[in-house]
């Protein structure tokens, strides 16, 4: 930051001073004209002694000769404030696009900051500075060089003006002066050292006051909030102490400041008057000199305010400055801008004779020595979540070590543009911060890099951007770069993150959520169109599973008691959630339900409602389950509670036309089958006729809120599901609502619908800080958005902490194939099989206590290249994964490659379980063999998958045929060796069995849905 605040300002607006400058020095002649003309008029028109005056050549009367001073003077008048008016309007400009630009550099430089300076600096203390503190300078920042030429100026022109009247009167002016300019800055500079007080004083209130915010939970369980507010009346109070010194020098000052200023009128009446009497000067002349006497306390108070705000905004600035310059910010040169190319970080990790020190200065991490090979799996145990984050912010530049380096390949971490480590190195980790608006702008940010193809819509705003040192890019333009993850389309983005959504093995659940969940149609067009496409198909589907009957379908000659009365009078559904409160004050809506002599019925139901709703749950009971499902604001419940008892009291004419209102809304907001026996079959067919006649025009009354339901429309406000079943599910249908949910869920997947459908959770609102999503979403996003970019190094830290061992340990191996050519590194408390690692490293106290290197494939000779990789597949592959090294090692010397051409078999039924087979390319299919001669496919073998094991295990024949569906490529391994690992550890034995249990499990649900009976196939081949 520039060392001064003037320093600033004429860095930024050299041209523009200059500019106000001269337009400040045109106003001086002006202004002498105002001051000189009412003299002239009072002396050589008024008090003239003749009749005749010559004007430059005219001669004219006395009256013309008046009028044209007058008429001078308003000119003269005129000018000098047109001239005033254009000075200030350009100084209030200029003043507004240097606050523009100077908090523009405050929010750039904390996007800077090293991460540990927000650990101990308050956030709410850095806003203030921005926003409030900031927002002074500004008018000193316009005013820097215009406003004391143009106080002084007019000052001098004053001066001028009364020593040309008389010395004695000029002299008079000036006399005290020198006092004020001693006095005034003195009491001034006392007044400053008080405020730069208050102004800590201020941030410390600040800083507790958010502190306080966030830790309310905490005070309040421990009992520390008499405590807190004792520190607070403290801190008030010496803020009150300050403060109050500052106004009773402040206000001294302006005591002594006034009393000086008219010391000078007293000379004046006493003096001038003196002269007057002599005839040394004219009454016109001493009139003239007390009015531009007037006026010059003006300017001179303009001068002494301005050496003020001078010296006020300067300590501002400084401790401003001072705060926004911590030590270990990022330089600006790899910050601004973007290189030229993204280069891939794809060289190894040496961290070398490094330490991190926190703000105290004591050491997190000492002395790490650490070599990271590319492409390497790493475990880094500590049970420190300080070392961990610590480490994790060291290998992305979040904190810059107190000595060593941090080297990729052949280069330092700490050259490296921002922009090349936020491509090319993905964080995550259990705590993340989800930015105010939706899940798919905070998982795509790594993709939104740059503008592209778009500019400024407006001219202007362009042109004020620049001029102000803004930012350039335009926020409207099209953001998303796939080609940074290597990608092409947007369409390939969601292909790439549902795979990340697979590998978390949330999928399923992802897909079964977005199908209860509503979306816009706006954003998913066409997956709207493919939901309204599939419409009859889930009807025949529900039809053929008899479940057809739980389902209200919506029907324009019938009542649908599945939703509200609104929507079965228009046969429409809203566009938009409609709150009771917002219902009652649409008027027009109001009003068409008024006119359909719907209003009458509809509040005897509301009343009826409204006392079976108080009678079940009093006005205690709102927070059950029950009235909660109901949707009814606990504060609007009580009100028409109210309004039910005053109108059951005092009678229906006692109610307020906005009473009323309220109460017709319940039957708008509640559907029959939530009101039951209260909503009569009369109402119902009532409606069901003003529909048949009137819904046209209705609808065209509040389309705006409103939108037909037809076969051909998607639905906004219903869930996917809804509008797949064109309908709603009853309320009575129980536990057949799931299956109806499978049916629906069905035929989606038998559409390939399924990556889309789970593509609408991107519209979900994260709210400030992810605040609208539960803590298991947040930690995905964080993980999605860290593989999104698929970048050349990835680090965990705990991610995704909320799911268990088992489900974390198979994200890693899976991202793994994933990421074949990411380096890895996975940060926990603790790991419970290290060996499946290609390093394991321990830190305890700040340096790393274990360093394991477990794949020598890192460093041995080419020879061994072919058995090392065996070692890596089966230590990623989830049957194989829990063994030691050393057995893993085992399967890699007796496996062998195996290809496999499309339509081979690879094994038949009966024959003798010689290997058990590793997909590592392809696809392969079991088949069962019917009695018919006939095979009938009962499961896909996909990559990484085992097939085989289960007859090796038993050792019997094979039961099924294998046969290779496309080019496939298997690791075999023999039967010999799977057995001698099995038998070599007991313990090894039950990780197998354990997995091999779930493949059993998963087979007999495959034989299921295949439609084969175990017992059937037993008989058959008795039989034979």
């Amino acid at each position: 930051m520039d060392r001064t605040l003037f320093a600033f300002i004429w860095k930024y607006s050299k041209r523009d001073q200059i500019i106000l400058l001269l337009v400040t020095l045109l106003t001086f002649p002006f202004l002498y004209a105002t001051l000189e003309l009412p003299k002239r008029i009072i002396n050589d028109a008024i008090g003239a002694t003749f009749s005749t005056f010559d004007a430059y050549g005219v001669e004219l009367t006395q009256v013309e000769f008046l009028l044209l001073l007058c008429f001078a003077f308003l000119a003269a008048v005129l000018a000098h404030g047109l001239l005033k008016m254009r000075l200030n309007t350009m100084k209030g400009v200029l003043s507004e696009r240097l606050l523009r630009r100077f908090r523009y550099q405050l929010i750039s430089r904390i996007l800077r900051f090293p991460r540990p300076y927000f650990r101990r600096t308050s956030q709410g203390e850095l806003v203030s500075m921005i926003t409030s503190e900031a927002e002074p300078m500004g008018g000193l920042m316009g005013d820097a060089v215009a406003q004391p030429v143009f106080q002084a100026g007019q000052m001098l022109t004053i001066l001028f003006f009364l020593f040309v009247q008389s010395f004695w009167f000029g002299l008079a002016s000036v006399a005290l002066i020198p006092l004020q300019a001693w006095l005034i800055p003195m009491l001034q500079r006392q007044i400053n050292q008080l405020n730069k007080a208050r102004i800590g004083e201020v941030r410390h209130l600040a800083s507790e006051i958010g502190e306080s915010a966030a830790g309310i939970g905490d005070l309040r369980i421990n009992g520390g909030w008499r405590y807190r507010l004792a520190g607070f009346t403290d801190r008030l109070g010496r803020l009150f102490d300050i403060r109050f010194q500052i106004y009773q020098k402040k206000f001294f000052m302006k005591f002594l400041n006034n009393f000086i200023t008219q010391l000078t009128p007293f000379f004046f009446f006493s003096v001038g008057g003196y002269l007057v009497i002599k005839g040394e000067i004219t009454v016109g002349a001493l009139v003239a000199a007390l009015a531009a006497y007037k006026d010059l306390s003006a300017p001179w108070r303009e001068l002494l305010l301005y050496y003020n705000q001078v010296q006020d905004m300067s300590l501002r600035w400084l401790l401003i400055a001072e705060r926004f310059a911590p030590k270990g910010m990022i330089d600006e040169s790899l910050f601004v801008g973007r290189p030229d190319e993204i280069p891939r970080l794809s060289g190894a990790i040496s961290l070398k004779d490094v330490t991190v020190r926190d703000g105290d200065g004591n050491p997190v991490l000492e002395d790490i020595n650490l070599d990271i090979p590319a492409h390497a799996r790493v475990a880094v145990k500590s049970s420190s979540q300080v070392e961990r984050t610590a480490f994790a912010e060291l290998l992305t530049r979040e904190v810059i070590p107190s000595r060593g380096k941090v080297m990729i390949g052949d280069q330092d971490l700490n050259e490296f543009h921002q922009a090349v480590i936020a491509a090319r190195i993905g964080y995550a980790h259990s705590q993340p911060y989800l930015f105010d608006g939706t899940l798919g702008e905070n998982l795509l940010m790594p993709l939104n890099v740059m503008p592209h193809g778009f500019a400024f819509a407006d001219e202007k705003k362009e042109s004020e951007a620049k001029r102000t040192g803004n930012s350039v890019d335009p926020f409207e333009a099209d953001w998303l770069d796939p080609s940074l993850a290597g990608l092409s389309s947007p369409d390939e983005i969601g292909a790439w993150w549902f795979k990340l959504v697979e590998t978390m093995g949330l999928d399923d659940g992802m897909f079964r959520r977005s199908v209860r969940s509503t979306f816009d149609p706006e954003r998913h067009p066409d997956l709207a169109k493919a939901v309204v496409d599939l419409r009859p198909v889930v009807a025949e589907r529900l039809k053929e599973a008899d479940l057809d009957q739980y389902v209200y379908h919506f029907d324009p000659d019938s009542f649908n008691p599945s939703i509200p009365l609104g929507g079965n009078l228009m046969f429409a559904s809203p566009l938009q959630d409609i709150s009771q409160t917002g219902l009652a004050a649409n008027t027009k809506f109001m009003t068409l339900v008024d006119e359909q002599g719907l209003a009458d019925d509809g509040i005897a139901i509301s009343q009826a409602v409204i006392d079976t709703l108080d009678q079940t749950f009093g006005r205690d009971g709102t927070d059950h389950p029950l009235f909660r499902m109901l949707g009814i604001e606990e504060d609007l419940y009580e009100t028409l509670i109210q309004i039910a008892e005053k109108r059951r009291t005092q009678g229906a004419e006692s109610l307020t036309a906005e009473e009323n209102a309220l109460m017709l809304t319940v039957p708008f907001a509640l559907t029959a089958e939530q009101i039951g026996p209260s909503f009569p079959d009369r109402y119902k067919r009532k409606i069901v006729e003003i529909r048949k006649t009137r819904a046209a025009a209705l609808r065209e009354q509040v389309q705006d809120i409103f939108v037909e339901i037809s076969p051909d429309t998607y639905l906004p406000r219903l869930t996917l599901m809804e509008n797949a079943l064109y309908g709603r599910i009853s309320r009575v249908a129980g536990a057949y609502a799931e299956e109806i949910e499978d049916v629906v869920a069905t035929v989606l997947l038998e559409n390939g619908l399924k990556r889309k459908v789970s593509e609408t959770i991107y519209d979900l609102e994260t709210g400030l800080g992810g605040a609208n999503l539960p803590k298991v979403i947040q930690e995905r996003a964080a993980f999605s958005r860290a593989g999104i970019k698929r970048p050349d190094i990835l680090i965990l830290d705990r991610a995704l902490a909320s799911h268990d061992d088992k489900s974390r340990v198979t994200t890693r191996e899976k991202l793994r194939e994933l990421l074949p050519d990411t380096t890895q590194i996975f940060m926990e408390a603790e790991f419970r099989n290290p060996d499946s690692y290609d390093i394991f490293v321990e830190i305890k106290n700040g340096r790393i206590g274990t360093v394991s290197d477990h794949d020598s494939s890192f460093d041995t000779l080419a020879g061994s290249d072919d058995l090392q990789r065996k070692q890596r597949i089966i230590a990623n592959t989830e049957l194989f994964s829990r063994l030691d090294r050393k057995n893993q090692r085992l399967l890699a010397f007796s496996a062998q490659w195996y290809e496999a051409k499309a339509g081979q078999r690879i094994f038949s039924v009966g024959q003798r379980a010689d290997a058990a087979y590793l997909c590592l390319s392809g696809t392969a299919e079991l088949h069962w063999p019917e009695s018919d001669g006939s095979k009938r496919p009962i499961s896909t073998v996909l990559p990484g998958r085992v097939i085989g094991d289960l007859a090796i295990v038993l050792n019997e024949p094979r039961t099924l045929d294998l046969i290779a569906v496309t080019d496939a490529r298997f690791l075999r391994i023999g039967a010999q060796e799977y057995r001698a690992v099995i038998e070599s550890d007991p313990a090894v034995a039950m990780n197998l069995l354990q997995t091999v249990a779930g493949h059993l499990n998963g087979a007999a649900e495959r034989l299921r849905h295949a439609g084969i009976s175990p017992e059937d196939e037993a008989e058959r081949t008795e039989a034979r």
